[in-house]
């Protein structure tokens, strides 16, 4: 072979290894959606007694006030729960709690979301998704639905494509949203929550929200999908918690959207029922 030759042949397979790499670096289309992989992260939460779904953070000082407030990650478990939390058995329970009463927001905040993950959800769904979820809870803290009336609780959110961090040991002043490897067995998602929880019930209030979902351990949806995890409906339950809203474990409100437990395929948390309704209501 000339010289002539071999450089051409060369440019050619450097060519061919060029277009290989850029395609397979490439987000993959997913029904006309942009879907792109997420850098893998881990959400480490410190031990809990007895596997308890709600861990206590300790004390920190929030940046924007100065003041001492506490913190709490709320884990969210698939259905079958974890040891140490078994479902109550179901009368006359009332369908609401509160993770403190009169905690709630005082200063409207925006929010960040980064909606890259591994689970195969549309990078496209998250963020309107999570908009359209806070816009049910806002609407449900005057007690009813699609009257035309709402509350102004979690204010407007930004998607960003910055490395967002969920805060256990201090707030940082940001509410952020993201996707990450949990590390609990069981956990799909993690709401943490800061703020000032004891007291007179005047003087407590919610200080920040951070919120991971576990795309290392599950595949997310959009549409209810049988294997896998419906994103409306965990985030409209996770929400809850953001605006004050505790889980419930008695089987009597086991059609609620703050029951604690959920199931793939699962889409009856979408929707408020009455008990969620009644205590966006009574908190704001």
């Amino acid at each position: 072979m000339h010289m002539k030759d071999k450089l051409v042949t060369g440019a050619l397979l450097l060519a061919l290894v060029m277009m290989a790499g850029s395609a397979a670096a490439a987000p993959s289309m997913m029904g006309g959606r942009l879907d792109t992989p997420g850098t893998q992260k881990t959400l480490t939460l410190p031990p809990a007694a007895d596997h308890s779904p709600v861990i206590s953070l300790g004390t920190a000082v929030d940046p924007q006030s100065g003041k001492t407030v506490s913190g709490y990650a709320i884990v969210h478990y698939a259905k079958g729960g974890v040891p140490g939390k078994p479902d109550k058995p179901g009368g006359g329970a009332v369908c609401y709690a509160f993770i403190s009463k009169g905690a709630v927001w005082k200063t409207v905040e925006p929010w960040l979301i980064n909606p890259a993950n591994n689970g195969g959800l549309s990078v496209n769904f998250p963020f309107p998704n999570m908009t359209t979820d806070i816009a049910k809870w806002e609407d449900a803290a005057d007690g009813a639905l699609d009257n035309g009336n709402s509350v102004n609780i979690l204010g407007n959110g930004t998607e960003t494509s910055d490395t967002l961090e969920a805060d256990l040991v201090t707030p940082d002043g940001d509410n952020e949203v993201y996707f990450a490897d949990i590390s609990d067995p069981g956990a799909i998602g993690v709401t943490i929550v800061w703020g000032i929880f004891g007291g007179p019930p005047q003087g407590r209030e919610l200080v920040e929200w951070d919120q991971v979902y576990d795309d290392a351990d599950y595949n997310w949806s959009m549409y209810g999908e049988a294997d896998m995890m419906d994103f409306e409906n965990i985030a409209t339950h996770e929400l809850g918690h953001s605006i004050g809203l505790s889980d419930l474990y008695d089987s009597a409100c086991s059609e609620q959207t703050m029951y604690g437990y959920a199931d793939y395929g699962e889409t009856k948390k979408q929707t408020l029922e009455s008990g969620d309704i009644m205590g966006a209501d009574k908190l704001y």
